[in-house]
């Protein structure tokens, strides 16, 4: 199977990489993490400028028309260089639920806009009771003269705080675990009746808790049909999770580079320490773990925007699968081979440690990707 790069993919990724080397130091990245906006609103512009918000759409409203392989080459980019921005949340997620669903309208009016980078928006599919299941929502949405009244509680929304519009699950028919009856609404955050409580999340960026009560949307807020969006959304949060463990390389690969340059230049006993053995062995751990990583992220960029099937359902869980037990294994060795200095809060290493680590709980960790991946071959 041929691996390389064309002529465009090439230049994608060193414009995505050479963006991130010259605005994105790591010093930097501390002041942009504790700001309020939680992200640099230049970088966001400049990824819009560079055309690297449109990747993922088509060209005739201004996109790049990429696969998820051309996603993925600007995800490992942003992952290398620890980037805060809710690429991730608005252009895959939110871009692409608007893409499938979206009335013509809604596409005209609002793809463009993220595609520029003008519009930030945000997902709420997380409840404090759901737990990686996306049909568990209790959030309701009511049938009311013009429109719908929202009604409900929605849990870290990574990039809420600062997104123009929020695409919300709610539930107009059926129990709380039903397949049936999830609709998404777009929902204004400054309409009468949103409020949000914001925090800072374990590796750096901002999310926060969406509170909806009795919220009045019309009916052009209805993305998709009445009650059957839980096809779309499963099938969108496919094409997230491959961009993620995409996401996970460009972290897992900085974080081996750190750890061998620290092996080849920490003097003890008067040697290097990657002179010991046993530390070649677990650096060998390391890569091996990045390389098994690198091959599933591939497999399931290529089919990230194919089918809805089964075989590209098995293939994305067994990527999220193998690239979490990868993530978390290089962030703990990764620190175990730097002693104490991998865990401080000055040393890049640490913090590229705490985004290994979340990733591999976003979107599902590795146990519920497993017992998927399982249930899946069982229906085989």
């Amino acid at each position: 199977m041929d691996f390389k790069l064309t002529e465009e993919q090439q230049m994608l990724q060193d414009t995505a990489a050479r963006l991130v080397r010259d605005a994105y130091p790591f010093e930097q990245r501390e002041k942009f993490s504790e700001s309020e906006l939680g992200f640099s609103a230049e970088f966001w512009s400049q990824l819009g400028e560079l055309g690297l918000t449109a990747v993922p759409f088509s060209e005739e409203i201004g996109g790049f028309g990429g696969s998820g392989v051309e996603t993925m080459l600007v995800m490992t980019e942003l992952g290398r260089g620890l980037t805060l921005e809710p690429y991730l949340q608005s252009v895959i997620l939110a871009g692409g639920l608007i893409n499938q669903l979206g009335s013509d309208a809604q596409k005209e009016d609002l793809l463009p806009q993220v595609a520029a980078g003008s519009l930030q928006l945000a997902v709420a599919f997380d409840e404090p009771q759901s737990h990686y299941n996306l049909n568990d929502v209790q959030t309701k949405a009511e049938v009311v003269d013009g429109g719908y009244r929202l009604n409900g509680r929605k849990a870290v929304v990574i990039g809420g705080h600062s997104a123009g519009q929020i695409i919300v699950s709610a539930r107009t028919s059926g129990d709380s675990r039903d397949e049936t009856g999830i609709s998404l609404f777009l929902i204004d955050p400054n309409a009468q009746g949103v409020s949000r409580r914001v925090y800072p999340t374990i590796d750096g960026r901002k999310g926060c808790d969406l509170f909806l009560d009795n919220v009045q949307v019309g009916a052009e807020a209805l993305l998709g049909e009445l009650g059957n969006a839980l096809p779309a959304m499963r099938y969108q949060q496919g094409r997230v999770i491959a961009a993620q463990c995409a996401d996970a390389l460009g972290s897992m690969d900085e974080a081996c580079k750190l750890t061998l340059d620290y092996l080849k230049t920490r003097k003890q006993f008067g040697v290097p320490i990657g002179k010991f053995q046993v530390l070649q062995h677990r650096m060998v751990d390391m890569q091996t773990e990045l390389e098994q990583a690198t091959s599933m992220a591939i497999l399931a960029a290529t089919f990230a925007d194919g089918e809805d099937n089964d075989e590209r359902s098995r293939i994305i869980a067994a990527a999220k699968y193998i690239c979490a037990r990868a993530a978390r294994k290089v962030a703990e060795e990764a620190i175990q081979l730097h002693g104490g200095i991998g865990m401080t809060w000055e040393y890049n290493l640490a913090h590229h440690a705490k985004r290994l680590v979340m990733i591999a709980h976003q979107f599902g960790d590795d146990d519920h990707h497993l017992k998927a991946y399982a249930k899946l071959m069982q229906v085989a």
